[in-house]
């Protein structure tokens, strides 16, 4: 075998292997955060809970605490993972402080007394998670070449959603659905759902082991940051986004307009299942099929999307992907019935993965080499900063309207924000994936 064969069977190893952390990360979103552990925590831990506010409302108020708390941390633990060689290792403690947070959830019994104790461990979680998403996206430059980088990413995301879907199908199937699921799992005290915290510890764990493994870490001479002080990372950070307003506006531009339009994105899925219900005639049980199918269509578009974006760049793609979400948004806002949102439904997410993926592929573009850390740290931040958007104008818009139709309506102008605020950033940057030897 040659050395080329060879260095393309070690490269795709390694894609395969950065891959499967995103497949294994779903645990946290899709069961923890989204879908199961969080309903169980408002709607069964919190059911009776004493006192004016709701344990919903907690909930909401724990995630925000978490979001400023990340927003503050983000960008200097990404500047301190990039030097010194740091990456993986920080991806390696990141990730397994997440996995201790989602086991310990096992402790928390179906009793509003042990609600805080839920509150601040998916608290805590969502710090630790998106802190390890920031070296993990930094490692995209590391596991693909410039010709690559856009499938890679997609691929990436892909495995995000199908791993996701593969793990709910199994925690509802196997541990909630009937009584304990087709395990017939004790239901006392949660005793079933808190086993779905343990089982997705364990998935995360397992597939987030290979990435430490393929992909060697980072060398501390790809970085020119120096080790400091917290304090001095802070003083270093504001000198280097002074620079940047001098000398890489279009990163900081694209940082705010991506901000914008990936909280319309997560504006999509976080309010479709309430428009298909209470919009469009759609059963609980067809909401989760819709929701297994739009969550696979998702994967289908960021994997085919990748080539595309390998070839006209990642601009096109997310301009292209909003374009079509927005019309399709336009579309359902005149339409009823559950058959006209199957079909359009299914457009918006047909596009969702794209843009996703699309957007962290022009970042790591964007961005000189050895800075990928602290540029994904103000990814991060940015992304926190505006979450308000969508819900507030979500439940605006319905306020004005009167019906849930209208919400459509708030989500269509987060994401036409975003697309205009797109629009500013300069067609032609500096390819800096060009950049890596």
């Amino acid at each position: 075998m040659t050395d080329v064969a060879v260095g393309h069977q070690r490269r795709a190893g390694q894609v395969l292997a950065w891959s499967l952390w995103d497949w294994g990360s779903a645990a946290f979103n899709a069961v923890i955060v989204t879908f199961i552990f969080s309903v169980y925590l408002t709607d069964s831990v919190g059911k009776d809970l004493p006192g004016p506010i709701s344990a919903s409302t907690w909930l909401g108020l724990s995630i925000a605490a978490a979001s400023l708390v990340l927003a503050v941390l983000a960008p200097v633990l990404g500047q301190r993972s990039d030097a010194g060689g740091r990456r993986k290792w920080s991806l390696a403690m990141l990730t397994g402080s997440v996995i201790v947070v989602m086991a310990a959830l096992f402790f928390v019994k179906d009793d509003y007394h042990y609600l805080w104790l839920g509150l601040v461990l998916i608290a805590v979680g969502t710090v630790l998670f998106e802190l390890a998403q920031v070296p993990y996206f930094a490692m995209l430059r590391q596991v693909s070449t410039p010709a690559t980088v856009g499938r890679v990413s997609g691929i990436g995301w892909g495995f995000g959603y199908l791993g996701g879907i593969v793990l709910l199908l199994i925690c509802f199937f196997g541990f909630v659905t009937g009584d304990g699921g087709v395990f017939g799992l004790p239901t006392e005290d949660g005793l079933n759902i808190r086993l779905v915290a343990v089982l997705a510890a364990v998935w995360f764990f397992a597939f987030a082991l290979p990435v430490l493994f393929a992909v060697p870490e980072l060398p501390a001479a790809a970085s020119p940051l120096e080790k400091t002080s917290f304090v001095d990372s802070y003083r270093q950070l504001f000198a280097e986004l002074r620079q940047m307003w001098r000398a890489e506006r279009p990163t900081l531009l694209f940082l705010g307009a991506s901000a914008l339009f990936r909280d319309g994105l997560a504006g999509v899925f976080t309010f479709g299942a309430v428009i298909a219900v209470s919009v469009y005639g759609f059963e609980p049980d067809g909401v989760i099929i819709f929701g297994v199918v739009a969550n696979i269509v998702a994967a289908a578009g960021a994997i085919l999307a990748g080539r595309i974006d390998d070839h006209t760049g990642p601009r096109a793609v997310i301009v292209f992907s909003l374009v079509a979400m927005i019309l399709s948004g336009l579309v359902l806002l005149f339409v009823s019935g559950p058959t006209m949102f199957w079909i359009f439904g299914l457009i918006l997410c047909l596009f969702v993965g794209p843009a996703q993926s699309a957007s962290r592929t022009y970042l790591i573009r964007m961005t000189p080499v050895g800075k990928e850390g602290q540029i994904f740290g103000l990814y991060a931040m940015t992304g926190r900063a505006v979450s308000f958007l969508s819900p507030a104008l979500f439940a605006l818009a319905v306020f004005i309207g009167g019906d849930d139709r209208w919400g459509i309506v708030g989500i269509m102008l987060v994401l036409s924000a975003g697309l205009a605020a797109l629009l500013v950033v300069p067609a032609r940057i500096r390819d800096r994936a060009l950049d890596v030897p």
